[in-house]
């Protein structure tokens, strides 16, 4: 808890977040990565480029001012970014470097307004709140046996083209023990080694039932656009690994954890390459619960472009109450979908009440979405999300 002389300072601070949080980060990043090269390996430089990250980080600064005495709001934002920590290896230690540089930042772009009682708050907020993360975060590396940073050897058995743009890896174990269990809607980090020396880590869903034999992973090849360039990792693993490759991997994480155990409604909608987690969630209910009801809604631009389709097939030949919803932007004769955006109207029928609903997909995808099934009467608790990506931590106001 921030103490009494420093809380009015944490919130007359919301205002000037909202206004130069984005100024802060991009001067926190440019910062410490002068002063500590080696951390840009723990870093999405692509997201860097794009400048997505140094907006989720002011959107993370900004809900913690805004809601530093409220554990119920900071607590699902926390439990986020401890999971994706725990991918990256992040450790205690680096939590000091942080703090300097961002206090740094502030400084500068407050310049005589970032008072010494202001950054005192600021340091005493800052420190609370790396505690806590330190301490969840160790509490997490330890339920999962592993150290920051641990990366297990595997070898890629199967290579399949899902889609144009998505392309699904096998991995087994090289050390002869039994996959990593994983509960669906988590995912692995992939490291990859470039020839310059860089190092770079990218989170990709796992898309397969859990099996101790084997993980399955989806990757979509992201192309440059306008202002962002092209996927680094995401491309060298279309381009380069082919059965018998070793990929070296993190131990599953993420809190995205739709509920496969029980025998209740379920609906689970997604987009584009969001479809990844709700195939594994998918392909387990259909071993542990079959006759389960379930909604299966997915988006895509095309026919071309909906990877998973044969998974899809095999489980609703398993499931008799599964219900499936196609839409595609483009739709030819032949395709059994609907056209255009997801309609929540266009949907199977289910208990609105009852049901607990996820959703998985681009920001746009999801912001339409939630508001339409708020609208649709889907009570808001009833609600669950994972965006893919660096999160905007206000994007369903």
């Amino acid at each position: 808890m921030v103490s009494p002389a420093s809380r009015p300072y944490i919130d007359a601070s919301v205002p000037v977040l909202r206004e130069h949080g984005v100024t802060i980060t991009r001067r926190f990043y440019g910062n410490m990565f002068a002063a500590h090269p080696e951390l840009k390996n723990l870093f999405n430089m692509g997201n860097q480029a794009s400048g997505a990250q140094q907006q989720s980080l002011a959107a993370a600064v900004f809900a913690y001012a805004a809601n530093i005495d409220n554990a119920a709001a900071l607590g699902p934002v926390v439990n986020r970014i401890v999971h994706k920590h725990a991918s990256v290896g992040i450790r205690a230690e680096h939590y000091p470097i942080v703090g300097q540089h961002l206090l740094g930042a502030i400084k500068e772009v407050l310049g005589d307004a970032a008072t010494e009682p202001l950054i005192n708050a600021w340091a005493e907020a800052y420190g609370e709140l790396a505690d806590l993360l330190i301490d969840t975060e160790r509490h997490l590396y330890a339920k999962a046996g592993v150290q920051p940073g641990q990366l297990r050897d595997m070898r890629v058995a199967e290579v399949r083209q899902q889609s144009e743009n998505v392309r699904s890896f096998t991995l087994t174990p090289m050390d002869g023990e039994a996959a990593f269990d994983f509960k669906p809607g988590q995912y692995i980090s992939v490291s990859v080694s470039f020839p310059d020396g860089h190092v770079q880590l990218r989170q990709y869903s796992l898309s397969d039932a859990p099996d101790a034999d084997y993980l399955r992973i989806s990757v979509k090849r992201e192309p440059a656009g306008h202002e962002t360039p092209q996927g680094e990792v995401s491309n060298w693993l279309h381009d380069n690994v082919q059965p018998g490759t070793i990929l070296r991997v993190t131990h599953p994480f993420g809190e995205f954890t739709p509920d496969t155990e029980s025998d209740r409604p379920i609906v689970l909608l997604s987009a584009g390459v969001g479809i990844t987690p709700m195939i594994s969630v998918l392909k387990r209910i259909a071993q542990v619960h079959p006759q389960r009801q379930v909604v299966f809604g997915h988006a895509a631009r095309d026919a071309g472009h909906h990877p998973h389709q044969e998974d899809i097939k095999a489980a609703q030949a398993a499931m008799p109450q599964l219900k499936v919803a196609t839409f595609y932007e483009h739709v030819a004769a032949a395709d059994q979908a609907e056209p255009g955006f997801m309609q929540v109207e266009a949907l199977p029928d289910w208990p609105r009440h009852e049901a607990e609903v996820y959703l998985c997909g681009p920001i746009g995808f999801m912001r339409a979405q939630w508001k339409n099934l708020l609208t649709a009467g889907v009570p808001s608790a009833r609600l669950h999300r994972e965006v893919f990506g660096p999160e905007m931590l206000d994007y369903l106001d």
